[in-house]
């Protein structure tokens, strides 16, 4: 059976909400939510990986695994690939980089992604949600995904196009794309090698320098659509939804 390592980028440094990682839901930090929703897949290991003290010690205190990386990273792809080498984890065929600022992603979707990419022997692996709400089709905080076929639940297609503009006027089977990732190791240490692109740059999706190098990825369909956290707006609405679930 082919083995999987789940990792977690994270940093305090985030733009618009700087510390977001150790605000706290449920007296816990959200960065161990998503660690806890990790473990809970028992796809294999999780380990947090961050350029911060403050994290990497929080993480640990509570009883997690945490390596401290580089602060030089231009994305979370090449943060989870130092991590690997420094966790020497010479088993493992696939790694699966987790947002950690998502701490209600269903677990139902993380361990369905890992069973996709392994049965059909993929090189890189995603997962969209179906658009409900048109106006996301023209919201740019709003990632979406072109596909070449409809999604059903039970296939795994292709990836034409990621953006954040507008695509609807230009293809047929649009998604709105989930930042969750699984990678070959080998794949992934193909990807990281590539200097970035001007694709990449320009519509800040670093999954564009894997299909600008001719990398396939495939996308598969999620339950539901995790409500990332990037403003104290985002925080404290998922802190109300979260908290009053518990």
């Amino acid at each position: 059976m082919p083995k999987t390592i789940i990792l977690i980028p994270s940093r305090m440094s985030a733009s618009r909400l700087p510390g977001k990682p150790l605000l706290r839901i449920n007296s816990l930090p959200i960065i161990l939510h998503v660690v806890n929703k990790a473990k809970k897949t028992k796809i294999g290991r999780v380990v947090v990986c961050t350029e911060d003290d403050e994290i990497l010690n929080e993480v640990k205190k509570n009883g997690g695994e945490a390596v401290l990386t580089s602060n030089k990273h231009k994305s979370g792809s090449d943060r989870i690939f130092e991590a690997l080498k420094k966790l020497e984890a010479d088993d493992v065929d696939y790694v699966l980089n987790l947002q950690g600022d998502e701490p209600n992603i269903d677990e139902d979707d993380i361990i369905n992604l890992n069973t996709f990419m392994i049965n059909n022997d993929s090189d890189i692996g995603t997962l969209a949600t179906r658009i409900k709400d048109a106006s996301i089709f023209s919201n740019e905080n709003v990632v979406k995904v072109a596909l070449k076929e409809k999604l059903s639940g039970k296939n795994f297609p292709y990836a034409l196009n990621f953006t954040r503009s507008n695509l609807s006027n230009n293809y047929e089977n649009i998604y709105h794309h989930i930042g969750i990732y699984i990678y070959k190791v080998k794949i992934l240490e193909k990807f990281v090698s590539f200097e970035q692109t001007k694709n990449e740059v320009k519509n800040r999706l670093e999954q564009l320098r894997a299909l600008d190098n001719n990398i396939k990825i495939n996308v598969g369909l999620a339950k539901s659509s995790p409500i990332g956290i990037d403003t104290m707006e985002d925080y404290l609405a998922l802190k109300k939804i979260m908290e009053y679930k518990s």
